[in-house]
């Protein structure tokens, strides 16, 4: 039981076969009080319902400064304090670079970048108060590789993003006790990938992931319980990959 007494709030985490969902239950295992916050809301009830009456569900659009503070403001209300943050929403859109249009460039920073930044500034103050934090972030290894399987390049730009937001935010506030750490899968298979994958496309990625396997959302999960947890205590400002081999570094 790694997070007995423990109380997360994970983002974009409704999702039948999402990371986030599979993280929300990881977490549950190992005794911790979960806020599942979605732009979904009746989604994120139901999955909260399915952990246990000791979690909640709440809209939350993160790309939205007010719909954050009244997720936060819920979730201090509902558990009296918060211990650990996921960012974890996120969506990708498939177009070459002449292709993406404002609109697409703004959608997918908003949600991928901006989000994060929001969703940890309204609660930040609280751990900061408490000295005592764990924030993850999703990235992808999209943002290292320069370009992923189904994200266009203003998906890699905007999970850059989060890599340089996160480094930042461990160097602000690891004087405060909170930790910031960022997760970099691969292909993993969730609803994102779900149905695009055709069996020729698979056998040439696999030919790159010397692990010989797509990744799943659990995966991810583990790593989000490693940085969650007192296991990582000493760790701030790392990425950590999930992908399996796909990108080893030099």
């Amino acid at each position: 039981m790694l997070l007995q007494n423990k109380t997360a709030a994970i983002s974009g985490a409704a999702s039948a076969r999402g990371i986030g969902l599979a993280t929300a239950k990881l977490f549950a295992q190992h005794g911790a009080r979960v806020a599942i916050l979605d732009i979904d809301e009746a989604a994120a009830k139901k999955a909260a319902a399915e952990l246990g009456p000791e979690h909640i569900g709440l809209k939350c659009d993160v790309a939205n400064k007010a719909s954050c503070q009244a997720a936060a403001d819920e979730v201090i209300k509902a558990f009296g304090h918060l211990d650990i943050l996921i960012n974890n929403a996120g969506v990708t859109q498939p177009v070459k670079t002449l292709d993406i249009d404002e609109a697409s460039w703004d959608r997918i920073q908003d949600i991928n970048c901006k989000g994060v930044l929001f969703l940890s500034q309204v609660f930040i103050p609280h751990m900061q108060a408490r000295k005592s934090g764990s924030i993850a972030c999703m990235s992808s290894v999209s943002a290292q590789r320069g370009g992923g399987i189904f994200g266009g390049p203003h998906y890699s730009s905007a999970k850059a993003g989060v890599l340089g937001l996160a480094k930042a935010m461990a160097r602000e506030f690891g004087v405060d006790g909170i930790r910031v750490n960022c997760v970099t899968p691969g292909l993993i298979q969730t609803d994102i990938t779900g149905g695009k994958l055709t069996d020729e496309m698979r056998k040439e990625i696999l030919k790159g992931i010397p692990l010989n396997r797509l990744g799943d959302a659990s995966d991810v999960a583990g790593i989000y319980l490693f940085l969650a947890s007192d296991l990582s205590a000493y760790v701030t400002g790392a990425v950590i990959d999930v992908n399996g081999g796909m990108l080893i570094h030099g």
